[in-house]
């Protein structure tokens, strides 16, 4: 009985690896097992790092294994903007107590919400689930009277999802971001502005970032003092209170008429998606550059390309910075005359 509980744990370990770093679902093709051995060694540390940096104690990740660690000299940090952070506080101690390890970070976030690189890891995927999804509604809506296709996107501060996917799309009406703010009632509000599309069409599709519109949602003063792991504000469903809203409005100024809103929330299904052919490719670059860059004698940068030439810009620099849509650029300016 003591043997199969440790056989289970085993498989249990090996299974978090598994979902969390892709290349553990095949190592066997390499078949040598040293490095075999240098893949999982190298999973668990990065795995140790990412449970470390959620428990946001950042001497503890230094410490979580001996110092100097044998034949480990380099350090490879995947993740978005709170992992950059981490990233900057790791790098900060490494320097602090002069260990010779080199450290990088790899971009890596669905949000696209990095600063200064062109794009990070993952986005092309997103936007192309994205895009399925926002098809989805429209069939959907088109089938019904007065139908409304609601899609909740990923973005909590920048729309840069919603953006491509409604451009990808054509079919969608409006599209709702946190750099845009919106009103619902009275003229050129968004109940005005959905009007047109149900009396022309009979049907219409909304975007909306899951950022946007929160700070019109009634919430207590608990609900307002909430903050996840990561120490930010924990946003409410802006998805399910625009179909409360949208159902009001329908009920109050169109009494006794047919009406109908599809509400669709990806949000996981987005997350858990294996990445698209240009995501793969675009990692490989990333990867390779970050690799290039550690055995050249760099330390404490981000690898990415800034306007289309890759660089290594210093990790303290890129943390802070955040890429957010820029409502007065060609970008919006297309968005707007899609949506008309």
């Amino acid at each position: 009985m003591m043997q199969e509980a440790y056989r289970k744990d085993g498989e249990r370990v090996f299974g978090i690896l598994q979902s969390r770093f892709a290349i553990v679902k095949g190592p066997a093709r390499f078949w040598d097992k040293h490095v075999l051995h240098d893949i999982m060694f190298a999973c668990i540390i990065m795995h140790n790092m990412i449970v470390e940096d959620e428990c946001d104690d950042y001497e503890n990740v230094v410490d979580s294994n001996p110092t100097p660690i044998p034949n480990v000299d380099m350090v490879y940090i995947i993740g978005g903007d709170d992992t950059m952070r981490g990233a900057v506080k790791i790098f900060d101690e490494i320097c602090h107590r002069k260990l010779y390890i080199a450290v990088t970070e790899i971009p890596k976030t669905v949000d696209n919400d990095i600063g200064i690189i062109d794009r990070s890891f993952r986005f092309q995927t997103v936007v192309e689930i994205a895009l399925q999804t926002i098809n989805a509604a429209h069939v959907e809506a088109e089938s019904a009277v007065n139908g409304i296709g609601l899609v909740k996107l990923m973005g909590r501060t920048t729309g840069h999802i919603a953006l491509h996917a409604t451009l990808s799309s054509r079919d969608v009406d409006c599209c709702l971001i946190p750099e845009n703010e919106f009103y619902l009632e009275g003229k050129g509000g968004l109940f005005e502005f959905l009007g047109q599309p149900l009396k022309e069409n009979g049907h219409a599709v909304v975007v909306v970032a899951e950022g946007a519109g929160q700070d019109m949602i009634p919430r207590s003063d608990a609900q307002k003092e909430d903050r996840d792991e990561s120490g930010n504000p924990v946003f409410l469903d802006v998805g399910g209170w625009l179909k409360s809203e949208l159902k009001q409005w329908w009920s109050r100024d169109h009494a006794g008429k047919l009406f109908t809103v599809k509400y669709i929330d990806p949000t996981y299904m987005i997350r858990a998606v294996p990445a698209n052919a240009m995501d793969n490719w675009y990692c490989t670059l990333l990867a390779y550059s970050a690799i290039h860059g550690v055995m050249a004698g760099y330390t404490g940068f981000v690898s990415g390309p800034t306007n289309g030439n890759y660089a290594y810009i210093p990790v303290g620099e890129v943390a802070p910075a955040m890429n957010v849509v820029n409502t007065r650029d060609h970008k919006w300016a297309w968005v707007r005359s899609v949506n008309n």
